[in-house]
């Protein structure tokens, strides 16, 4: 079998955003500072996780994993838009192009299957209260985690093996300011229907299963905080549902608005806005939203910089 066609093109552009990159270094500092909060915040989840056995739980796993997932995500876009912003439209060989693209979409399925992994999680913590330690023990928890990467990595490595194996011969520049599977189908020469269809059945699977799973999960949640006796529990149950739901809309809408449709060519240039708000502004939310609001870290954070000045007292002293 062949492995792919003939490619005289050895280096696309990535245009970026030509008509704003007058404001390059505005952008340059909002995103750089974005990126170092998403980072720093996934990081610290990170490690209070590992560090405080009390956080070490299936739910803090999952968070952790996500989070991980996050880091990875936004590392392979991000750095390079800071570079378009600095100093204009920027080359990316041929090679390096299709694994940014395959990191991106790997990364990003993975993120989509935590999602799903973890609105089951928090509906069997609150629906199904009794159940909960049995089902969802560390053995389960690991599993699942499993899977979503053995998931992920078959579905994706198919997809960027046949973006591979298509002809590029011109014109070399991707109207995006990374590498997404879209816009380099597009700039094929060769015939990249059967590819085109891959990639809108694939990525319209791994988002729609995920968002249905999600869906079906947070109504019964919804219900059952319905049912709590007390307006108070409902109210503050409803104030952590509600966040989490904003993040997950602002998610699975950019995503659907970019991938399941099944002809891209006439919408690449606001794919690019929408983009930007799952690799920069969900990123910088999903700290905050999921973990960073919720007591029992804020205390590990605490003991943890209570240890830290403890320490450093011992030291001085």
């Amino acid at each position: 079998m062949e492995v792919r066609n003939e490619t005289t093109i050895q280096e696309f552009i990535l245009e970026g955003f030509p008509a704003i990159q007058y404001l390059g270094n505005i952008f340059f500092l909002v995103h750089l500072l974005a990126y170092l909060a998403s980072i720093t915040g996934n990081v610290v989840i990170i490690i209070i996780t590992w560090v405080d056995h009390r956080l070490q739980t299936p739910m803090y796993i999952l968070l952790s994993t996500f989070s991980f997932s996050e880091c990875c995500f936004i590392t392979t876009v991000i750095p390079k838009l800071l570079s378009i912003f600095l100093s204009g439209r920027q080359t990316i060989s041929f090679t390096a192009c299709l694994i940014q693209a395959f990191s991106f979409l790997f990364f990003g399925s993975i993120i989509f299957f935590l999602m799903a992994v973890m609105s089951l999680d928090r509906y069997l913590a609150i629906c199904k209260p009794l159940h909960y330690p049995t089902i969802m023990n560390p053995k389960t928890c690991f599993l699942l985690v499993t899977a979503c990467f053995a998931l992920a990595f078959p579905l994706i490595t198919g997809l960027v093996v046949k973006v591979f194996q298509l002809s590029f011969c011109g014109p070399h520049a991707i109207p995006h300011f990374f590498c997404d599977v879209g816009p380099l189908i597009h700039l094929s020469c060769s015939d990249s229907r059967s590819v085109d269809m891959l990639a809108f059945v694939l990525i319209s699977f791994i988002l729609l299963t995920s968002l249905l799973i999600t869906i079906i999960a947070y109504s019964n949640i919804v219900i059952t905080i319905l049912q709590l006796p007390s307006a108070r529990e409902r109210q503050k149950a409803f104030s952590t549902c509600s966040s989490h739901l904003i993040v997950l809309s602002l998610m699975y809408s950019s995503c659907v608005f970019i991938y399941v449709k099944p002809k891209q060519t006439n919408r690449l240039d606001s794919n690019k806005e929408a983009a930007l708000v799952n690799t920069v502004v969900t990123p910088l939310l999903n700290p905050v939203i999921y973990t960073l609001r919720n007591k029992q870290v804020h205390q590990a954070l605490r003991d943890a910089l209570s240890r830290v000045r403890l320490q450093k007292q011992s030291f001085g002293g």
